[in-house]
C-alpha cells in the first residue's frame, strides 16, 4: 500500500478503463479522485456505481464532462444530464436493480461466477440471460462484476490502510473496495498505526493499494 497524492492516483486510471465508484446519491464519493479524473480529461469510462448521483454532484462530475462511455447503476432519476445522454445514444447506459447490482459486485469480490436471482423473471430484463429452476422456482443467472479500478471514500484510516466508514458512506463502499483490481482510497484523516480499533476496521488494509489523504 502507498500513500499518494490526488493528482498521481487519478493518473494510474487509463481512458477506457472500468472503474467502480462508491457513494449512494453522491453522498460518501470520493469526489476529490472525481474532480482530479475531470480536471485530467479522462474519457471512455466504464462506470460501476449505484447512481449518477446529480449534475455537479459526485458521479454527476463524470456524466458532465462526457468522461463516461457506460454506466452500469440502479438508479439515474436525479440526474436528467444522464436520462439525456442515454435517450441519444451518447452514454450506454445498464439498469440494474439495486439489490442485484450489489450482489453482482458482492459475486465479483467474493469470487464468484454470479449470483441466482428471481427479480426481473417475466420482463424485459430476462431478455438474454440464462435462467436456472431450483426447487421449481426460476431464476435468473447475473453474471459477477468486476473493475480494473475501485475508488471508494473513507472516514478514517491509518497509515497501512485500514479503512473506516462513516454513515451512508459504509453502504457500497465496502462492497466495492472487494471487486477492484486496484482499490484506490480517497480518506478525510489519516492515523498513526495502532491508533484505530480491529472492531472499527471495515476494510482491511490488505485490500487497499493506493491512499489518498486531504491536503
Amino acid at each position: 500500500m502507498r500513500t499518494t497524492t490526488v493528482e498521481d492516483a487519478a493518473a494510474l486510471v487509463p481512458d477506457g478503463a472500468t472503474v467502480m465508484v462508491g457513494g449512494f446519491m453522491g453522498v460518501g464519493s470520493p469526489d476529490r479522485l472525481i474532480d482530479e479524473l475531470v480536471r485530467q480529461g479522462r474519457h471512455d469510462l466504464t462506470v460501476i456505481a449505484n447512481d449518477s448521483a446529480s449534475p455537479g454532484v459526485g458521479i454527476g462530475k463524470l456524466v458532465s464532462a462526457k468522461a463516461v462511455r457506460r454506466l452500469i447503476a440502479s438508479h439515474i432519476g436525479l440526474n436528467p444530464e444522464t436520462q439525456q445522454k442515454m435517450l441519444s445514444g451518447e452514454m450506454q447506459v445498464d439498469l440494474v436493480p439495486q439489490g442485484t447490482l450489489i450482489e453482482r459486485i458482492r459475486a465479483g469480490g467474493h469470487g464468484l461466477g454470479g449470483v441466482l436471482t428471481p427479480t426481473g423473471i417475466g420482463t424485459v430484463v430476462e431478455a438474454g440471460k440464462q435462467k436456472i429452476e431450483v426447487d421449481g422456482r426460476p431464476y435468473l443467472v447475473e453474471t459477477a462484476l468486476h473493475a480494473d479500478f475501485a475508488l471508494v471514500q473513507a472516514f478514517m484510516s491509518d497509515y497501512l490502510g485500514n479503512l473506516v466508514y462513516a454513515l451512508t458512506a459504509r453502504n457500497f463502499n465496502p462492497v466495492i473496495a472487494m471487486a477492484g483490481k486496484t482499490v484506490i482510497a480517497e480518506v478525510e484523516q489519516i492515523v498513526p498505526v495502532g491508533m484505530l480499533s480491529p472492531d472499527h476496521v471495515v476494510t482491511p488494509a490488505v485490500l487497499v493499494d493506493y491512499l489518498v489523504g486531504r491536503g
